[in-house]
């Protein structure tokens, strides 16, 4: 299993007196770099965000979207977006516009009543700093990147506060004694403190305390940081676990699929890409190989195109599924598209595993009886043969070369691919060929002990001839003569005239659509069978006549189940320098009844 990339959250507090209704705009602190609990594989430790400018990378949040509560399975989970950020080294701070539709406008109005006050911030780690406090082992995020900022019910950071009009501020120096003060700066002083008991909603009594103490509007600023800390959380606390059921961008299988459609549509400019992978439209293999990195927590500073996809096939699965979905797309366009003409006589399948596949064949039904003067029905039986066949694996491995990815190679990455996908239908065709031209020509070996094309099975022509109003008539009076296994005649359809190449040219004169200008002259053969070319037919005189397939058991063509043609399968190369691919078809075919078949040696 590929390891995953965990988006960690920040909880802080938004800031409605900073609120402008008109630009739709409100600025937060989204994070004091306060500490957290968390678990890992290793047990408890203590984390924290350094806010160091150095150490937040913050060109991805400024103009990152807002979210509601951190769910990004929809547009309408988009409540805004992040107009500019930044960090001081103590605190992240930014400018949050909403958007005006009118699903957000609630969401709109609470924060501007101070209704929703706290935000969070996703962000993920790319570099940590481990050290040890008190025993408590504790990682310092020294490289980080937030990611987008969402409103949320609860705060988390104990150190996030309110944005004031005037700015609450912290000092680590003793507070002075209150000043002697006239009457008029004392009125002053507590008209401020109950401004900022209003704004940090604070209740009467800490009003009451701060009057009673003399305290300036710089002491009761603190004061009320202090009130805030305190009535917020606690300086360490473990968050709730919380598991939400959704789809993730960055779900690792997720996102190499996005990739692998990427790469495939700059291949195929006509494929449409899908709303997530427009965002890897113009990204190279270098480029997604340095995004795979990144989000690993791996440094990528000062690597070369070819270090990083080196490090890209050895340190993560990611890379080498993105290549073999981009080779499975362009394969399978390429299987599809391999003509076959033989294959289109056959009835396709699947089957469950490996073992042989038996197929019973019922016999007719039995003919319906008279009543008799006592009323009654007599019990019939059904006669049934049956013919197996068993479905088996075909594979190859093809290596795609690190200086392939590192040039962006693509020409050659498709033409690869193309070719593998033809190699796979002519696999199929040429199975289905050797399975017809077995023994001599007259096919395999049926369960009664005789080849396909036998003059028992009443399919074979007498003697070879060519193509003709004649021979064509006696091929379809085979088949239409037909009897069933209880020896009583079946409804057989001519279809289908199958030839080699050498004989295309006789076979359409034979069923062109013609004007005659005397009953003589009509080709009765004219739109009653359809032409199949196959070129990979051994004998150019051999020629035959075939039935619909879904109309009577002929040839059959199966896949085991769950795996309908080629599948890709990658990974890092080991014998290649690169990223090895492998191409399996479990594939196999059978011949289920001969009654549907009519074979002629030609001349």
């Amino acid at each position: 299993m590929a390891d995953t990339m965990e988006l960690l959250t920040r909880r802080a507090t938004l800031a409605p007196a900073t609120a402008d209704p008109e630009a739709r705009t409100v600025e937060v602190v989204w994070s004091t770099g306060a500490p957290v609990r968390r678990r890992d594989m290793a047990g408890q430790y203590i984390e924290r965000l350094s806010l160091d400018p150095q150490a937040v990378d913050l060109s991805r949040l400024e103009g990152a979207s807002v979210l509601d509560a951190h769910r990004q399975t929809a547009v309408s989970d988009v409540l805004g977006s992040v107009r500019s950020a930044a960090v001081d080294g103590k605190r992240g701070t930014a400018i949050l516009q909403f958007s005006a539709r009118p699903e957000v406008e609630p969401v709109w109005q609470d924060v501007l009543a101070g209704i929703l006050r706290h935000v969070s911030v996703g962000y993920s780690v790319e570099d940590w700093a481990e050290t040890t406090e008190n025993g408590a082992r504790v990682l310092t995020a020294v490289s980080w990147t937030p990611h987008e900022i969402s409103l949320v019910p609860t705060p988390a950071d104990p150190g996030a506060h309110i944005r004031m009009e005037t700015e609450m501020t912290e000092t680590t120096t003793t507070p002075a004694p209150p000043k002697a003060t006239t009457t008029e700066t004392r009125a002053a002083a507590n008209a401020e403190i109950r401004s900022i008991a209003r704004i940090a909603g604070l209740d009467q009594s800490w009003i009451d305390g701060q009057v009673d103490g003399g305290a300036d509007a710089d002491t009761a600023r603190r004061a009320a940081f202090e009130a805030l800390a305190k009535r917020s959380a606690p300086p360490i606390r473990t968050e709730q676990v919380r598991v939400e059921m959704g789809e993730s961008q960055d779900d690792p299988a997720l996102r190499a699929r996005q990739m692998g459609e990427a790469l495939y549509a700059r291949i195929n400019p006509r494929h449409e890409l899908s709303e997530p992978a427009r965002r890897y439209a113009y990204a190279t293999p270098v480029d997604m190989a340095k995004e795979l990195l990144t989000l690993r927590g791996e440094s990528t500073m000062a690597l070369s195109p070819a270090s990083l996809v080196t490090r890209a096939l050895h340190t993560t699965s990611d890379f080498p599924i993105i290549l073999g979905d981009t080779v499975g797309r362009v394969l399978r366009d390429a299987y599809q598209a391999a003509p076959s003409g033989i294959r289109r006589l056959g009835r396709q399948t699947t089957a469950r595993d490996f073992r042989a596949v038996n197929k019973i064949m019922l016999g007719e039904a039995p003919l319906l009886e008279k009543l008799n003067e006592h009323g009654e029905i007599k019990a019939g039986t059904m006669a049934e043969a049956r013919e197996a066949y068993k479905v088996e694996t075909w594979a190859r491995k093809i290596g795609i070369t690190r200086q392939v990815l590192v040039n962006d190679d693509l020409g050659a990455f498709a033409d690869l691919a193309r070719r593998m996908g033809q190699a796979a239908a002519e696999t199929e065709a040429r199975i289905l060929v050797t399975l017809l031209e077995v023994g001599s020509g007259n096919g395999p070996t049926m369960s009664d002990g005789k080849t396909l094309f036998h003059a028992d099975h009443g399919n074979k022509a007498g003697g070879g001839a060519a193509i003709s109003d004649a021979t064509l008539s006696t091929a379809r009076l085979a088949l239409r003569t037909q009897k069933g296994i209880e020896d009583r005649t079946i409804r057989v359809t001519p279809r289908n005239l199958l030839v080699p190449p050498a004989l295309e040219t006789t076979a359409e004169k034979w069923l062109a659509t013609i004007a005659p200008a005397t009953a003589a002259d009509v080709n009765p053969f004219a739109g009653s069978l359809s032409l199949v070319v196959e070129p990979r037919l051994s004998s150019a005189t051999r020629w035959y006549v075939t039935a619909d397939p879904g109309e009577i058991d002929g040839l059959e063509f199966a896949y085991l189940s769950g795996a309908e043609g080629p599948q890709v399968e990658s990974r890092s190369g080991w014998d290649v320098d690169g990223v090895e691919i492998r191409v399996i078809l479990d594939f196999g075919a059978g011949f289920i009844d001969h009654r549907g078949w009519f074979m002629n040696a030609g001349a």
